[in-house]
């Protein structure tokens, strides 16, 4: 299980503390995590950082337990590149119905395992089908509503 705070009562005091400066930022990251403050992240991000850091090495970090369940969430990877994030698993089931009027029509699609059905033809992803039906490169999801449209930018 987690250890419990020594001084529980340190915990607001630290969130409290001012920003230092960007120099002693750089000389107090350097120092805590060995490499040099990326130039583009802001003070106020990096001193909360480093707060957590200090608290995390005055009380202790995570149970065991919970770092090898957090580490389990992240993907497998050859070699040292990036890690990705884990691809969310699929929500809709095989057989579930998506219904999408455009244009005076009603459109059917089948959910099947894997892709979708439309009209005899099994396609990959939603956003190809959109598009079949289209003629424009729409998002899928967005297409059929399983997903809001980010709300368009207004003109400079």
């Amino acid at each position: 299980m987690s250890k419990p705070a020594k001084n529980p009562a340190t915990a607001p005091f630290i969130e409290k503390l001012p920003t230092p400066s960007r120099k002693d930022l750089e000389a107090q990251w350097q120092a805590a995590f060995g490499r040099p403050l990326s130039p583009k992240m802001r003070r106020p991000l990096a001193a909360q950082l480093l707060r957590f850091h200090a608290q995390e090495t005055a009380y202790g970090g995570l149970p065991a337990e919970v770092e090898a369940y957090l580490a389990s969430l992240l993907p497998r990877t050859r070699g040292s590149g990036p890690q990705t994030a884990p691809v969310p698993a699929r929500r809709l089931k095989p057989g579930t119905r998506l219904l999408r009027t455009w244009r005076g029509r009603t459109y059917t699609v089948t959910v099947a395992d894997p892709g979708f059905l439309y009209e005899g033809k099994t396609y990959s992803s939603l956003s190809v089908l959109a598009r079949e039906i289209t003629g424009t490169p729409w998002s899928g999801p967005v297409f059929f509503g399983l997903k809001k449209a980010k709300p368009a930018k207004a003109p400079a």
